[in-house]
């Protein structure tokens, strides 16, 4: 084992890590390689040989977007002002994926703020989850942010529909007071605001790709707006942002740790299993769409892990790279104990602990560059997701499919039992139907069985985002990691569609997926539409499915239909945690 740290005059009070031999010289080879090439002078002129020389260079204005930020912090400043005089007691961001996550990040990690609205994140059409945060609200007290980076995404366009509509018939005409966006500029996001006169719109920057833009307006208005310090965060940002530069990759915070994820990924310790503390819980969900975005290309790329059960040494497959993220005031020794266990026992384990929540802001940084440095070792293009892009058209094209002829298309379950459904695509449905399986807890063995070493699990929920259904879906996981030793990882739909889907179309075909549906009771009508929340949330889940199983990956949907695991979704996730239990213990 070999253990170094790189901390000077930071906000993160260590960065460490402890590396098995094999892994710190491949780590030391990398660093060599990538500083006799001027790998750190060649990223910061945005020279797109770093990667696959098709463009990258036109994605790299998150650069320099601290000092540009820091130049116009005034209108942080007059929006935090305006909004503590309105009164605002909510501020709700409309957005998915990068346009949301740091934003929640933000809200999490520092609560609400005195004299000042609470942030709400809203990012899926559930029907149940967009009622339930029209119940906590008074549209005549709320500010509404719509988030969207090309000002076309379709969840945030229908909420944006579905709580102006609810706003106009509260406060009237003057709905649109009530609402600002965030979109590059000339969006059609930009013209609806204007058309609906919004307070104000905000600017992304067109050379900046969403997975990047936390420390861009679309990270930074929600965070003036629930009346935190944005110049402090900024000013702390820079600090990291000139340590960055630095040539030496040993003692650069971003370039460091980019090496260590690129050259464990080449050396197949590719599932990336990010520990996070309480207090910073919900950075794990901006890393894992960070760090998917270059994945599933030519069969190379990172697998992020978040929030998953830490399980004694010795339960974990060759595949893993452990990073702990701590924030300093967190006091949990269990927690602690845990990972120095994984330590002691050999795993590789790097450790990045925040003094001051304030350094969030520097976190970002680091993780962006590394991400970029790791994509120039796996020789992938950190910018774009062309897999994560096929889910959502597929979702379209079933909607304007049901435009055409009022329905869906029809679909024929490869089982129909006790209500309960399993839809599979060619691969799948020919494997587990040749091994002669015609009871649903014999067709969910099959599947399972197909894991191997250097695989890993996914649970693709396409449910109510709730802490009874993901507690229900870890113990699902955690079956599954005990016995199984692979990695495991849980994404709830439709918001895996803007980031982490991506990583799961690699070519070389580890995962194995679960998708999990419903029918909806009690749906939601959009506004303006000939079709519901219930509705759309079913094409972006059969959209997703259509997609993974086009590309021949292992995928079950089990649907939770007209039965009482329908309308009972945690008994449904009780008696499918059965159904796991009794697969992996045969």
């Amino acid at each position: 084992m070999s253990s170094a740290s790189v901390a000077g005059d930071l906000g993160i009070e260590g960065f460490s890590h402890s590396l098995p031999y094999d892994l710190n010289r491949a780590v030391k080879a990398a660093r060599a390689n990538w500083d006799n090439a001027g790998g750190t002078a060649r990223l910061w002129k945005k020279d797109a040989s770093l990667w696959t020389d098709a463009g990258e260079d036109k994605w790299l204005d998150w650069h320099d977007v601290v000092d540009a930020q820091l130049a116009d912090i005034s209108k942080f400043k007059a929006l935090a002002a305006e909004i503590a005089e309105d009164g605002f007691r909510h501020l709700v961001l409309l957005g998915v994926g990068s346009a949301s996550l740091c934003s929640e990040v933000f809200g999490i990690s520092f609560g609400k703020q005195a004299n000042a609205p609470e942030l709400l994140v809203l990012d899926s059409t559930d029907p149940v989850q967009i009622k339930a945060l029209r119940a906590k609200i008074d549209p005549a007290r709320t500010l509404f942010c719509v988030s969207s980076k090309s000002g076309a995404t379709f969840e945030p366009d229908l909420l944006l529909q579905y709580f102006f509509e609810e706003s106009r018939k509260v406060v009237g005409e003057n709905a649109g007071h009530h609402f600002v966006a965030v979109t590059d500029p000339g969006s059609p996001l930009e013209d609806a605001a204007r058309k609906l006169g919004f307070r104000q719109f905000y600017h992304g920057l067109p050379g900046m790709g969403g997975g990047y833009s936390a420390l861009s307006d679309f990270g930074l208005v929600p965070h003036a707006g629930m009346g935190l310090d944005t110049e402090r965060l900024l000013k702390r940002t820079a600090i990291m942002v000139e340590a960055c530069k630095n040539p030496d990759s040993e003692r650069n915070p971003g370039v460091a740790l980019g090496l260590i994820l690129g050259a464990a990924a080449k050396a197949g310790r590719d599932k990336v299993t990010l520990l996070c503390s309480k207090s910073i819980g919900k950075l794990g969900a901006w890393l894992e769409q960070l760090l998917a975005q270059p994945a599933g290309k030519h069969g190379r790329g990172l697998v992020p892990v978040d929030r998953e059960p830490v399980l004694p040494p010795g339960q974990y497959g060759k595949d893993r790279l452990f990073v702990f993220l701590s924030f300093a005031g967190d006091k949990d020794a269990d927690f602690e104990s845990k990972v120095t266990a994984l330590e002691k026992s050999g795993e590789p384990v790097v450790r990045i602990v925040l003094k001051d929540l304030y350094d969030l802001g520097q976190t970002f940084f680091q993780w962006q560059i590394a991400a970029a440095v790791a994509a120039s070792l796996m020789g992938t293009n950190p910018f774009h997701q062309p897999g994560a892009e096929a889910g959502k058209l597929a979702a379209r094209a079933l909607l304007s499919e049901f435009e055409e002829h009022g329905a869906l298309p029809s679909e024929k379950p490869l089982l129909d039992q006790d209500g309960i459904q399993l839809f599979a695509g060619e691969l799948s449905a020919d494997r587990l139907l040749n091994g002669g399986h015609r009871a649903l807890g014999g067709v969910i063995r099959s599947h399972l069985d197909s894991l191997k070493p250097g695989d890993y699990f996914g649970l693709l929920a396409y449910l109510p985002m709730l802490p009874e259904h993901e507690a229900k879906l870890q113990k699902i996981r955690k079956e599954i990691m005990a016995a199984k030793q692979v990695a495991t990882v849980l994404a709830f739909g439709p918001k895996l569609l803007h980031g982490a889907g991506q990583a799961y179309l690699d070519e070389t075909n580890p995962g194995v997926f679960l998708q999990i549906t419903y029918d909806h009771a009690g749906d939601l009508p959009v506004p303006g539409r000939n079709y519901t929340f219930g509705l759309v949330k079913a094409a972006q889940a059969r959209g997703d499915f259509q997609v993974l199983a086009g590309w021949r990956r292992r995928v079950l949907r089990i649907h939770f239909g007209k039965s009482p695991f329908g309308k009972d979704l945690a008994a449904g996730l009780e008696h499918l945690l059965d159904l796991v239990r009794a697969a992996v213990t045969h």
